[in-house]
């Protein structure tokens, strides 16, 4: 299924992004341009990674520090 119809970007891409480390929509944006040209999709990412598709928020989520992970968090 699409996500961003702009750049033909589907849910399953936006999962692998996430999966790679991609935790914002922002992120996403970078790695595939989703949400950069209409923003009508950016809700629909925000969703997604919700919805576990980053594992590093799901860390958050269970009390963890998810930029202990990150490099150069500063």
């Amino acid at each position: 299924m699409f996500v961003c119809s702009c750049f033909g970007v589907t849910e399953e891409q936006v999962k692998k992004h996430a999966e790679a480390g991609a935790c914002t929509p922002r992120q996403i944006a970078s790695a595939c341009k989703a949400g950069t040209d209409c923003g009508g999709c950016v809700r629909r990412i925000q969703a997604l990674l919700g919805r576990g598709a980053c594992p590093r928020r799901e860390m958050v989520d269970r009390g963890g520090s998810a930029l202990a992970e990150l490099p150069d968090a500063a």
